[in-house]
């Protein structure tokens, strides 16, 4: 096949553009960002460079849209014909371009819920909380429908879990430009000086270029917590207040901010960030205390300008909004521990007495925050007392809208976050409380590994009495697999402690991971409940009880089939354990952002849930890159927990619920044979002899753990002899960089042959939203993976039955998703998920056979020879890139 000319090229991207049906305004935003990485690539001083970038992206879009094997090994053969160093280079560029494209359709995303919150229909999207409320009230009456609204609980957790790819450096980059590309929009409508707002974004994408794409090492589980913090600040500080004032608005109509808000709090934010220890030897109880000081510090420092930017718009005169008694009487209180300052306050604000309290209150949160005894609060209860003062007291002066105004927003942050802002939760291994119970129990000094343990336990005790009890006090125990794993969390705590030492209080959470686990899970419960510390803890919260499933290790157990029904089962079990025996129950689900470990659409799979699992409440983690994605934009995260509490809202209503239960009678010898037949499938597959060595040569397995993604080591020994040894993470990483992306799907095409009737699946596909949601996600895995990519990745190893087993399956499952969903290709039913994907394939395509070139030179070295450092370099920065263009890692 020749190399086309230049008129050819042009012409094939823009069909290839075209084709992708981009919204207008981002493909210009592709386009100009793209641009702009030509002209830095074309100044680079790297001779030739922008050239070849340009030859590889012409062959791979040809490649993908030719789908011919010469068009194919043309491309392949321009990637192999690159020396290590140029294709650094090239690699480095993909990786840059992929950012842009990221950020174009996070911008168009933005400009979409920008125009929509325009228009006056915008409450009454389908999907938002104001929405699911009026379908809610429809079913149930409105008194019950706000009943739930106020009692609604999303609960996302923050953890540190080694997915995302990308630096922070980049991500702070990348957070520059949206700014700028802002800026853009605005010279664009404005008439301002685009030209401006064109050469810093230059300027940026150069620094972009410029910033090395992979961490020079492991960043510290408190480097963990600091970027967790940045989505704090720059998002979720403000958001969720304003999540609440849409929601609040959308409800109360005009009358909204004159009267109290009907809208509660209803999003807690928790954390694993420097609590999670399980696996992780670097998490300390010092590295647990000082993630808490840190959180407290910025959480603190906000509501101190927070409270004092509200402070200075209060100018209301006394005159015209006198105060009330309860009012005075607070500014003699302050002023008294404060003289100096209030004589200072006063002198600036006469007659302002709204305003000089909160500019008092906001030095007592300073006080606060730099744990100066005399002025600080003893905890966020009492500066809400103090704000609900001024609150009042405007309200009896007739000033409703500066009451429920900005001041409420200030109300609904402390409610939110208190001085703490994150929930720290503390997860270990039931297997270490038990080696160091029996240790214990032995006698003698305690070993380090013992002693780390018993400091986990005073530092829970530490940061309650110095945060307040919501700081810290869950802990999760991994590896449930009895009553007494849950009990020795209780023991350790009390051996902590010491004769006569205070008890840290404490909600245990089992976590049940594996397939068998699952199973046992109401058993296990049953026995708990009886324990006497934790049936004493269940009566001092309202018999409330938290259980965590893990999707992660259920998937590599027994495959993603069997192990979506069994965690479908195990939450109908246990639902309809707590409802028998009186228990509020939060289910906390241990989803990961890839497929295969429980990710996908949070709202369909809300929707998706057993009856009386759900019941207004829900708890997830919130992982890697994921975090970034769906927080790290303020309009974004704003749809987000808006959609998902509306999910959380409805779910529990008698139409959903009817509708799931009925569906899983309807379909229970559907889901039975493919449970069986997906199971059989998978374990042909993962439990043939050599099966995991085979696994970590066909795929970057191995080099991924060199990556300094996280703290946390990506597997649980030296070698993986066995799936046993391998974290979750690792697993769904490495199938996915092979495009291959097994863990998500393997076993679904069996489980569909094994049932064979079409027209009843695709029954079971409108009708069954649990099915419906496995088979979208399937059909998102399978549009991520590449036919022609996978085959190179599996010739890599010397088993050409493993392989074959793998292309069969996966033919299988495309051809049966697609006939399930009554498409003609995969994703025929989402527009504009598939154009997402088609746009970015040729370009993940030019870095994976990259990383092909680096993988298979590693994997033919001579045995015993050192390892190539630029071919593993390339292989890194390619892991890099794809996990940027397929926008999801593990």
């Amino acid at each position: 096949m020749h190399e086309l000319t230049r008129t050819e090229a042009i012409d094939l991207v823009g069909r290839f553009e075209a084709e992708q049906e981009i919204p207008e305004q981002m493909r210009a935003d592709v386009r100009m960002l793209g641009s702009l990485l030509g002209q830095v690539l074309r100044e680079s001083g790297s001779a030739g460079l922008y050239e070849d970038v340009e030859r590889l992206r012409i062959a791979t879009i040809q490649a993908y849209t030719d789908e011919t094997p010469e068009a194919f090994a043309r491309a392949a053969a321009i990637a192999d014909s690159f020396t290590v160093a140029r294709a650094d280079e090239v690699a480095r560029a993909f990786t840059a371009y992929f950012h842009l494209v990221n950020l174009a359709e996070e911008h168009q995303r933005v400009r979409i819920l920008r125009e929509r919150d325009g228009r006056p229909d915008r409450e009454h999207a389908t999907d938002s909380v104001a929405a699911a409320f009026m379908r809610l009230a429809a079913e149930v009456g409105d008194d019950t429908a706000l009943e739930r609204l106020q009692a609604l609980r999303f609960h996302p957790v923050f953890t540190a879990h080694p997915t995302e790819a990308r630096r922070r450096a980049v991500s702070s980059s990348i957070r520059r430009l949206a700014a700028l590309l802002e800026e853009h929009d605005a010279s664009l409508r404005n008439g301002a000086d685009q030209r401006r707002a064109e050469r810093r974004m230059l300027e940026e994408v150069d620094t972009l270029w410029r910033t090395a794409p992979l961490r020079p090492e492991k960043p510290s589980p408190t480097d963990e917590v600091r970027a967790v913090m940045a989505v704090f600040d720059e998002t979720l500080y403000t958001a969720v207040p304003h999540v609440y004032r849409r929601v609040d608005d959308a409800l109360q109509g005009p009358a909204a901010g004159g009267r109290a808000p009907v809208v509660r709090p209803f999003v807690r934010v928790g954390s694993w960030v420097g609590g999670d220890r399980d696996g992780n030897p670097f998490v300390t109880a010092s590295v647990t205390r000082q993630a808490a000081k840190i959180a407290s510090e910025h959480v603190l420092l906000g509501l101190e300008r927070t409270t004092s930017r509200v402070g200075r718009t209060l100018t209301l005169d006394a005159t015209t909004t006198p105060p009330s008694v309860a009012l005075s009487a607070l500014w003699q209180r302050l002023s008294a521990a404060d003289e100096d300052a209030a004589a200072e306050i006063a002198q600036r604000s006469p007659n302002e007495p709204h305003r000089r309290i909160l500019l008092l209150l906001a030095r007592k949160l300073a006080a606060t925050r730099e744990r100066n005894a005399d002025l600080a609060y003893r905890d966020p209860e009492h500066f809400l007392a103090d704000l609900r003062v001024v609150q009042d007291s405007l309200v009896q002066a007739g000033a409703p809208r500066q009451a429920y105004g900005h001041l409420q927003q200030l109300l609904w942050q402390v409610e939110t976050y208190g001085f703490h802002l994150t929930e720290l939760e503390v997860r270990q291994h039931s297997a270490v409380h038990a080696k160091v119970l029996a240790e214990l129990a032995a006698g003698g000094a305690p070993s380090e590994q013992a002693q780390e343990v018993l400091d986990v336990f005073r530092s829970i005790a530490f940061l309650q009495e110095r945060y307040g009890p919501r700081a810290a006090g869950r802990y999760i125990v991994s590896f449930t697999q009895s009553a007494g794993d849950l009990a020795a969390v209780h023991e350790l705590a009390r051996l902590a402690a010491g004769p006569g030492g205070a008890l840290p209080v404490l909600d245990v959470i089992p976590l049940f991971e594996t397939f068998a686990d699952l199973q046992a899970a109401p058993r296990i419960l049953a026995e708990i409940v009886e324990h006497p510390e934790f049936a004493a803890r269940l009566e001092a919260t309202g018999r409330r009880l938290e259980v965590m499933l893990g999707y992660s290790d259920s998937s590599k157990d027994v495959g993603p089939v069997a192990a979506n029904l069994a965690l479908y089962e195990a939450q109908a079990a246990i639902a309809a354990w707590a409802r028998e025996n009186g228990i509020e129950l939060t289910l906390f689900h241990g989803r990961g952002g890839a497929l295969g470990r429980g990710g996908g659409p949070a709202n369909s799979a809300i929707l998706a849930q057993p009856p009386h699992s759900v019941d207004g409440r829900f708890k997830l983690t919130e992982q890697g890159e994921v975090i970034f994605a769906r927080y790290g934009d303020p309009a974004i995260a704003m749809r987000h927990i808006d959609q998902v509490a509306a999910a959380i809202l409805l779910a529990s209503s008698p139409s959903n619920e009817e509708r799931n239960r009925a569906a899983a009678d309807r379909y229970a010898d559907v889901a039975a044979t493919m449970d069986e037949a997906s199971r059989a499938r998978f374990f042909s597959l993962v439990k043939a002899p050599g099966f995991a060595p085979w696994f970590a040569r066909v795929t970057p397995m191995e080099e991924i753990g060199l990556l300094a993604l996280g703290s946390r080591p990506a597997r649980r020994g030296l070698s993986v002899e066995s799936l046993e040894d391998l974290r979750a993470i690792p697993w769904v990483f490495a199938w996915t960089q092979a495009r291959i992306n097994l863990a998500g799907w393997f076993g679904l095409g069996s489980a569909l042959e094994a049932v064979g009737d079409e027209a009843l699946l695709q029954r079971a596909y409108d009708e069954w939203p649990l099915f419906r949601t496995l088979i979208d996600n399937v059909g998102m895995s399978l549009a991520k993976a590449d036919d022609r990519i996978a085959q190179h990745y599996l010739e890599l190893g010397d088993r050409d039955d493993l392989a074959a087993l793998v292309r069969d399956e996966m033919a299988l499952t495309r051809s049966w998703v697609i006939r399930v969903t009554g498409g003609t290709e995969l994703l025929a039913n989402k527009p504009v998920l598939q154009r997402a994907v088609k746009m970015r394939s040729p370009y993940v395509d030019a870095l994976s056979l990259l990383q092909l070139r680096a993988l298979r030179a590693l994997r033919d070295a001579p045995e015993g020879a050192p390892v190539d450092p630029d071919q593993q370099r390339l292989l890194l920065l390619s892991v890099s890139g794809v996990a940027a263009g397929l926008q999801n890692t593990g």
